[in-house]
């Protein structure tokens, strides 16, 4: 029986390079996707996942992350003299998700290397890792499901969606085979943003996994792979390849809604649908859309 998993890893070192000017000075976790950071959202889906131990895997620049999930003392008690108890609740409410934790990379040397920073933190025992660019609907309980899995396989389990072969190249992709329930399947091979013509499949990994203790030995001894980088794909396919070393490795095949925020035409597009979906904010906001949208069209 493997033990519960509690703990999360979130790496969020990265420079934002794709939404400059904004990253410049502003971490891209902390851009807001509507009228909150995208990394709340992460953060909130750990949580609801039963993960309340998150370590946070940062860079330079990072500090407004770790500011963003403490308590601000000023503008609670400025809200609370206020009589503002709505947004009161807001302001704490990312504070008391769970117990945070941070260390930096130093070197931004790939995924691979930044989940091996958390080795000391995590020890050894089965953890989750959440990539920030990726926005699981939490109506769609993905990463639930995978520990679900994790607990009953044991080894690792990665999260998988089908995708047009064209797009292949930009994912790590999957090689797998069938197994009794329906939206899990067991991965035989990975490989990392192969060529369409070369790809074993069209199921791409996506930002959500969990993991066996062991990939933390495979990534000390990985050699910088795809773009000079320490990836966690190959570390996930030498387990994949040998079940001896750290289990097998499985793949749950995801079906629900995903926003995707490490791109700029995409993190517009998950406003839009989010704002939309919005109990507050969608009757107006749909109205006016449609609006725009016919007026666009006739012009």
């Amino acid at each position: 029986m493997t033990s519960r998993i509690s703990k999360a890893v979130i790496p969020a070192a990265g420079l934002g390079t794709r939404f400059l000017p904004a990253t410049k000075a502003t971490p891209k976790e902390m851009l807001p996707v509507v009228d909150k950071p995208a990394i709340q959202y992460v953060v909130e889906e750990a949580a609801s996942a039963g993960l309340d131990d998150v370590l946070m895997i940062t860079g330079r620049n990072k500090r407004p992350l770790e500011d963003h999930f403490d308590r601000n003392y000023e503008l609670e008690s400025a809200l609370q003299k206020k009589g503002d108890a709505s947004r009161l609740a807001k302001v704490q409410e990312s504070s008391d998700l769970a117990t945070m934790h941070y260390v930096r990379q130093g070197d931004p040397k790939g995924l691979g290397h930044a989940v091996l920073c958390a080795a000391p933190h995590v020890g050894d025992e089965p953890f989750a890792v959440l990539l920030g660019d990726d926005l699981i609907d939490p109506r769609d309980p993905l990463l639930a499901r995978m520990v679900e899995v994790q607990e009953q396989h044991g080894g690792s389990v990665i999260a998988l969606m089908e995708v047009d072969p064209a797009q292949i190249h930009l994912y790590g992709c999957a090689a797998v085979e069938a197994t009794g329930e329906g939206d899990v399947v067991k991965v035989t091979d990975l490989v990392e943003k192969p060529d369409a013509a070369d790809a074993p499949s069209n199921y791409a990994i996506i930002g959500r996994y969990v993991l066996d203790p062991h990939v933390f030995d495979i990534l000390r001894k990985t050699e910088p792979g795809r773009g000079g980088e320490i990836q966690l794909t190959d570390a996930l396919q030498q387990l994949a390849a040998d079940e001896k070393v750290g289990g097998p490795v499985h793949g749950v095949v995801f079906k629900g809604r995903r926003y995707d925020t490490g791109d700029r035409g995409d993190y517009l597009r998950a406003i839009v649908r989010l704002a939309c979906e919005r109990e507050d904010l969608g009757p107006d906001f749909r109205t006016w859309l449609t609006a725009y949208v016919a007026e666009e069209l006739q012009g």
